[in-house]
């Protein structure tokens, strides 16, 4: 697509749309195929495209996008993929925008769940996932030290992650329980010691290309403009969106079916992910793991790898647990496996992301109206702090399981060990990206596995 050049009278002229729907369809379908590396990734390919190559959008009308999205459940990127279509194009370039960043990583997962459920005993199979689970536990310590160097600026926040860990690693404490408890901490920290927990800046670097089509100064849209009529129109088809399917599924298998309890189960998910994927990990594997029995430990550490691999968000994990649930459980037979699988994976889908349309569609035009304004990050920098415990406990969670695959009665894999110390030093030490650790974790977990077998 040739680079879109603004002229200043433009920016004058808001009646005139400056991007054509078709073009940005045409962008939007072509990130869901490229969104890798995670949610920093993520962000920065939307900042590069957008702010610096396109100049559809200003760098601060961007990051004060960005800023209300790092505020939300959900996860960011798509957010902010769904708000910047809103604000070129409406209410359909949002759905546009979120729907097309997160579809191809469901197709994607969908068939990745199948070949690995239908052929998961191939040795080749085998070989690569014992590979890439030691690297996944590398990834998830180095998840952590990563939010953790960027949130934890002083002592009150350090102690707000120890009690996180502590509290869901000695006393089982629920996920949902610590969020608020951070929340709630962050809240009274920003009234009463305002510089500890003030708004940390992000990682997008400061950028000035010459004037953007949607500039600082740029008329404020009609569309953006806040309105009651729409806000109530939005949520009624909102709770309908969810209402409509809820029913269906408690109407044909009851409140307790899997379907039901998935979409049920992942909805109160999208309502707590505030701080990333690695945030909610914890509590889907409290829930998906312990509670329901929908896969097994091994099974998440393997589907989190997948996740890591296809584009799109990284939440999408949760697709792989709805398709292994819906398969195994056998919903519709054991002749249709395939299809309760997809159903499951879809539904799952559908829950987790339909409050984060909502969110974005509906907040859109405060935040819009309120530039400079924003002040509510106390409670969202205690919860990131809190997150940075809950992810290193996830870290041992995930280690133990793979260091110890028969259980604590077991052998030590001193394999799988070397591996996960090697794709470490490659993650802290060199800086290699997620996916190279990934893929040279698999090779050699492959030479490995076939060496010993």
């Amino acid at each position: 697509m040739p680079e879109i050049r603004a002229l200043p009278q433009r920016r004058s002229r808001p009646d005139r749309a400056p991007i054509s729907l078709g073009q940005a369809l045409r962008f939007w379908f072509k990130l869901g195929f490229i969104s890798f590396g995670g949610p920093a990734g993520q962000i920065s390919i939307l900042h590069q495209e957008l702010v610096e190559r396109r100049r559809w959008i200003s760098e601060s009308r961007f990051l004060h996008a960005l800023n209300f999205c790092m505020l939300l459940p959900g996860p960011e990127a798509q957010q902010l993929a769904t708000y910047l279509g809103w604000l070129l194009h409406g209410t359909r370039g949002g759905v546009i925008a979120g729907v097309l960043f997160v579809l191809p990583s469901l197709f994607i997962l969908i068939t990745l769940s199948w070949i690995y459920l239908a052929f998961g005993d191939v040795p080749l199979i085998t070989g690569l996932f014992y590979g890439i689970k030691p690297a996944v536990t590398a990834i998830v310590v180095h998840a952590a030290h990563r939010i953790g160097s960027r949130t934890l600026r002083n002592t009150w926040l350090w102690a707000i992650a120890a009690a996180a860990f502590v509290a869901i690693f000695a006393l089982d404490a629920p996920f949902p329980l610590i969020v608020l408890g951070a929340a709630l901490l962050g809240y009274l920290g920003g009234r009463l010691a305002p510089e500890l927990f003030g708004a940390d800046s992000h990682a997008a670097a400061k950028h000035d290309s010459g004037p953007a089509l949607i500039d600082d100064h740029s008329p404020t849209p009609a569309h953006t403009r806040f309105s009651r009529a729409r806000l109530a129109r939005l949520l009624l088809v909102g709770a309908l969106l969810w209402l409509l399917p809820m029913g269906l599924l408690t109407a044909l298998y009851g409140w307790h079916g899997t379907l039901t309890q998935m979409g049920w189960f992942f909805t109160k998910a999208a309502l707590l992910t505030v701080g990333g994927a690695y945030a909610v990990l914890p509590y889907v594997y409290q829930g998906a793991v312990d509670h329901y029995g929908w896969l097994t430990p091994t099974q998440m550490i393997d589907g989190l790898a997948l996740g890591e691999t296809t584009p799109g968000p990284l939440i999408m994990v949760v697709a792989f647990v709805g398709f292994v649930g819906g398969y195994v459980r056998q919903v519709f037979g054991a002749e249709q496996a395939f299809l309760a699988g997809t159903l499951a994976a879809c539904l799952v889908t559908w829950f987790t992301f339909l409050p984060s349309f909502l969110f974005v569609l509906a907040g859109g035009p405060l935040v819009e109206s309120t530039h400079g304004e924003l002040k509510f990050t106390a409670p969202l920098t205690a919860i990131t702090a809190a997150v940075v415990g809950v992810i290193f406990n996830l870290a041992l969670f995930f280690g133990y399981h793979v260091l110890w695959p028969e259980g604590s009665a077991g052998r030590f894999d001193w394999p799988s060990a070397l591996l996960a110390a090697a794709a470490a030093v490659a993650l802290f030490r060199f800086g290699r990206g997620v996916l190279e650790v990934l893929a040279g974790c698999a090779l050699a977990g492959l030479l490995v596995h076939l060496a010993l077998h």
